[in-house]
């Protein structure tokens, strides 16, 4: 997974303008959509293969789909939801992905807690990918169309979630 967004990033540097503010960092609505599509590609690989894969290998990927939302969503709410939050003017909307990402983190303990050979398993990896693709429909149908409209500037919010996600990446690997 590391691998993949780094030559994400590297290929996005270098066709990047030269300047300030190119040098800050990707798009924001960019690098959330980029890991919303990664998420996304994991449940299909889940949904596709659970039958076939042994317990070890389910168990892998779906820490890897764990990890990988986990971190999404500390950069969203750390960083990306405060900044947007003021200038978008719809604190409904907001509300209900806080709200998403709550139920979200809940229902990731209790796929960890249960483990590949938890009776619910594999209903709980795939109620958490629908509830995954609700809250990527909201927030890209709706947020960042409502964010595009604003005067935020989405390179140096994008430079400020890729280094948070790097540093939360970091940090996971040292736990391992």
């Amino acid at each position: 997974m590391p691998t993949a967004r780094t030559e994400t990033s590297s290929r996005r540097k270098s066709s990047s303008r030269s300047g300030a503010k190119a040098a800050s960092g990707p798009n924001a609505l960019t690098l959330l959509r980029e890991d919303h599509t990664e998420v996304s590609e994991m449940f299909e690989k889940f949904e596709k293969r659970k039958d076939k894969m042994t317990s070890t290998q389910k168990q892998t990927l779906v820490e890897e789909i764990c990890a990988a939302l986990t971190v999404h969503a500390q950069i969203e709410e750390e960083i990306f939801y405060p900044a947007v939050r003021p200038e978008i003017d719809d604190e409904d909307l907001m509300d209900e992905a806080v709200v998403e990402h709550q139920s979200l983190k809940e229902l990731i303990a209790k796929i960890e807690d249960e483990g590949p050979e938890g009776e619910y398993y594999d209903a709980h990896v795939i109620v958490l990918g629908e509830y995954v693709k609700h809250h990527v429909k909201e927030e890209q149908g709706e947020m960042f169309k409502k964010v595009r409209a604003t005067d935020i500037d989405l390179k140096e919010l994008g430079g400020r979630l890729e280094q948070r996600k790097m540093e939360l990446m970091g940090e996971a690997e040292e736990e391992e």
